[in-house]
């Protein structure tokens, strides 16, 4: 069967051809916020082009299956700004636990959540551990480019390492992506260089913050987009695909116990 998405199969489909060694991939991304020059849809768009892209690649070579992309998740430190929806954290883990236990109904055991949100991270690796030692899935969490405020590094040297929301990053993906939704006439540089004398407290720093995208200033960037080019952003989301895909091979045959002694 061609399709690899799991909702176009039917449902005695679904219990004929995934195994135990099935993989489902669920794409995280959000509808938020993202400065003057990017859409609201930014995150949505790479979690669910690169969960597409990584059911494509791994055809053939590895059992994936894909759900649908949530678009509606954490995004509370841009709720200030108009246009952001939002889920609260309890209501989002509500529904991950909920999206686990009707996984738990397949003879799937293995799910990979693609994250294309930062804001998600944290819920994310606790809902891993709660699907773990509810349902007895095996869970994982993966980015296609490890965010910068969780030690990523910033492709740009003018961002100080803080080009965590809107900044060249994102906007490259995006030009390359979705070009006709990005307003580079509107893009701004708004990187809080004071926090640079930090050694201890910042973005990808020992010390992490709990913060709101308008601490930094009213225009809700944390970066400095005016830099980005489509080509940057094929190199970004091609290594991205790459990394998760790689990723993904050592998923299929993860196991954490010890093996048996012959």
């Amino acid at each position: 069967m061609a399709t690899r998405e799991l909702i176009d199969l039917t449902g005695p489909e679904s219990a004929e051809l995934l195994t135990a060694d099935s993989v489902i991939l669920l794409g995280t991304g959000a509808v938020e916020h993202h400065g003057p020059h990017l859409p609201l849809s930014t995150d949505l768009v790479v979690a669910d082009m690169v969960t597409s892209a990584l059911v494509e690649r791994a055809a053939g070579e590895l059992d994936v299956w894909r759900l649908p992309t949530l678009a509606y998740t954490k995004s509370d430190e841009h709720s200030w700004a108009s246009g952001t929806m939002w889920l609260s954290w309890d209501t989002l883990m509500r529904v991950l636990v909920d999206l686990g236990r009707s996984i738990a109904t397949t003879p799937a055991r293995r799910l990979v959540f693609v994250n294309g949100h930062g804001g998600n991270s944290a819920l994310l690796q606790v809902a891993c551990r709660e699907l773990r030692r509810q349902f007895g899935l095996s869970t994982f969490l993966m980015h296609p480019g490890r965010p910068v405020d969780h030690g990523g590094r910033s492709t740009a040297a003018e961002e100080l390492g803080m080009g965590v929301h809107g900044g060249r990053g994102e906007t490259s993906v995006l030009l390359y992506l979705r070009p006709e939704l990005v307003h580079m006439d509107r893009a701004v540089r708004s990187v809080p260089e004071h926090l640079a004398e930090y050694r201890h407290v910042g973005f990808g720093k020992p010390v992490s913050f709990g913060w709101l995208s308008d601490d930094f200033g009213t225009g809700g960037v944390v970066g400095d987009p005016t830099g980005a080019t489509a080509e940057e952003g094929k190199q970004l989301i091609e290594d991205g695909v790459e990394q998760c895909l790689a990723a993904l091979r050592e998923i299929a045959r993860f196991d954490p116990r010890p093996p048996r002694a012959l």
